[in-house]
């Protein structure tokens, strides 16, 4: 059951998790390290750190915003409704799943209570800041020739608060942490969308910038990683 949650944290409770990421890690050591991260508030109201989750090997990284309730309680990211649009809109853009990477720029769930429910808050700039350094760590070990990054919240997170999804949404450009880099919605806006109709023409552009950033991924290297039949090790 999630925790209850305490009197609000003051805003400068967000601090950083840099102490607590080891020195050389590794996928596996960074994700033992950050289930005891106490680098902010955000801890306090989660049940569990979500770690990224993908292997060492993975071309391809999405970064979204934060954990829902869904990653929460089951510890996984991109487990909820915005997880399996994602995983059909990746499948149908004809990317390797086997190849990719699934993180978030926060890996506490930030929420408030609304009755028995708990509703997503979206996290301060304070707070992505103090979680940056475990992004920033998975992005270094994987070492990914592409990077999407899912929602304002992630792009300004890796590009700046000067980068706007809703003028630079699936340009692909290059970036230290990546060759490619590229910022889209979030599929969790999708299914906010007012119809089915606004579900569909939403999700249809999602699924093309996935496919632009496909062929930019075969243009780099020939398709010879994206397309390998062999999944990472």
């Amino acid at each position: 059951m999630p925790r209850r949650p305490p009197a609000s944290a003051p805003p400068e409770a967000a601090t950083s998790a840099a102490p607590f990421v080891p020195p050389h890690p590794t996928l596996t050591t960074l994700r033992e390290a950050a289930a005891r991260c106490r680098g902010c508030h955000l801890w306090e109201r989660a049940t569990q750190t979500v770690f990224g989750e993908g292997g060492r090997g993975a071309d391809l990284v999405f970064v979204g915003e934060q954990p829902g309730d869904r990653e929460d309680l089951e510890g996984h990211p991109f487990v909820g409704p915005a997880g399996r649009l994602l995983e059909s809109a990746i499948a149908e853009a004809g990317l390797d799943r086997r190849r990719v990477y699934l993180t978030n720029a926060v890996k506490h769930f930030k929420w408030e209570p609304r009755g028995k429910r708990r509703i997503h808050q979206k996290p301060d700039a304070a707070e992505v800041s103090a979680c940056h350094p475990w992004l920033e760590a998975e992005l270094a070990v994987i070492q990914p020739l592409a990077v999407v990054c899912l929602g304002a919240t992630a792009a300004q997170a890796l590009l700046g608060r000067g980068f706007k999804v809703t003028q630079h949404r699936g340009e692909v450009v290059p970036a230290s942490f990546a060759p490619l880099v590229m910022g889209t919605v979030h599929p969790s806006s999708i299914l906010r969308s007012t119809d089915d109709e606004a579900r569909r023409t939403e999700r249809a552009r999602f699924v093309e910038d996935l496919r632009a950033l496909k062929r930019a991924l075969e243009g780099a290297v020939g398709g010879t990683r994206q397309g390998a039949s062999a999944p990472p090790g």
